[in-house]
């Protein structure tokens, strides 16, 4: 059974590795990740790093599910091809059906006469000769074309029992890792934050810029500079969610707001992770963000992510590269809708956006400048 999924699920991909590179070898890869993601969310329980394990879980999940859906939309694509071509076809088929059965059903002695005697008997012979190996490939044709939307129809419904396994997956796998980082006791602490400063700042300041310049004021003591240096990192840091770009530092978005960061595009509950080793100078609510995360990777230098949902970890800890930091929001669609938006190809599905901006000493920059986004291409 579970090799007849893999061939199903790989089957399904073809069209999404085939725009990724090699189609059987990406295909492969994408079938096997699901697998994988159950396997590793059992192998995760007894891990010594269960946050790192979990968070591996839940990206693999993720990664699959998206390829998933991919070829969920390849399939539906090729289907709504084949019917719309078959009911064009329809008189054809018809006519083809009927000549068909003209020539089982007829007697061989009428088949042989003709009204212009021995001659014409020939003739149409020969003629008949020559039509039936043209009404047999039309009639391969047909069958295949049939047959293939048959086994579409088959795969598709293989490929949503397979994602309801992994959307029940998915789920599990972000409860235990939340309460897994909740559990965590094993991080440093670069500083402690005084919540009464931290609400004084807040409450002081109206701006981003403004409440990032005064980040040195919520500790309990003096927050002493890192000697840290990532600047040889600079342009190829991964982003910290998988998603796309949807808008660009300085560009305008639908209300006309031009803003010195990224927005990205992401499906709901997409996992976010610190994209390198890095100090948390601030998580929760602030101004109109929604919850945010501000991580200092190095001296004079802060990545802000706002608009998550839920937020991980505590003021003043020091994260590895990779640790989930929070949670995108929406709700996860039910399969129904996952069917349907996957015929259209157009992106709907990320739904969630993400909010990123760099600041170097106290002044915005770039992200593209740190982080690698394919600017170029």
């Amino acid at each position: 059974m579970k090799r007849v999924v893999a061939l199903v699920t790989a089957l399904l991909l073809a069209g999404f590795a085939q725009a990724q590179g090699d189609p059987a070898a990406d295909a492969r890869a994408a079938a096997q990740q699901l697998e994988q993601a159950s396997v590793a969310l059992q192998e995760a329980v007894e891990a010594r790093d269960r946050v790192r394990a979990l968070t591996e879980t839940v990206r693999a999940f993720e990664a699959g599910l998206g390829a998933m859906r991919e070829g969920l939309r390849q399939v539906a694509t090729r289907e709504a091809t084949l019917t719309r071509r078959l009911e064009a076809r329809d008189g054809e088929i018809a006519q083809l059906l009927g000549v068909i059965q003209t020539i089982e059903i007829s007697p061989p002695p009428v088949l042989m006469l003709h009204p212009s005697g021995p001659v014409g008997s020939a003739r149409s012979g020969m003629m008949l000769a020559d039509v039936t190996p043209g009404l047999a490939r039309k009639a391969q044709e047909l069958r295949s074309d049939l047959e293939e939307v048959q086994t579409l129809r088959l795969l598709q419904q293989s490929a949503l029992d397979k994602m309801e396994q992994g959307l029940a997956g998915i789920q599990k796998a972000r409860a235990e890792l939340s309460q897994a980082i909740a559990d965590r006791t094993d991080l440093p602490s670069r500083f402690t934050e005084d919540p009464v400063r931290t609400a004084i700042l807040i409450s002081s300041t109206e701006t981003l810029g403004g409440f990032a310049s005064g980040l040195s004021l919520i500790g309990v003591e003096e927050i002493e500079d890192t000697d840290i240096d990532i600047s040889d990192q600079k342009g190829e840091i991964d982003l910290p969610v998988q998603g796309v770009i949807l808008h660009r530092a300085g560009d305008a978005d639908a209300a006309g707001i031009r803003r010195d960061g990224i927005i990205v595009a992401t499906r709901p509950r997409a996992l976010v992770v610190s994209p390198v080793s890095a100090t948390i100078r601030y998580r929760g609510p602030l101004l109109d963000l929604g919850n945010v995360v501000i991580l200092e990777p190095q001296a004079e230098t802060l990545f802000v992510l706002s608009g998550l949902d839920e937020v991980y970890g505590n003021t003043g800890q020091v994260i590895p590269a990779g640790t989930p930091v929070g949670i995108m929001g929406g709700t996860t669609p039910n399969l129904g809708t996952i069917l349907s938006l996957s015929s259209e190809g157009s992106g709907t599905d990320r739904s969630e956006t993400l909010y990123i901006e760099v600041r170097e000493g106290g002044s915005p920059v770039d992200p593209e400048d740190w982080f690698r986004t394919d600017k170029d291409g």
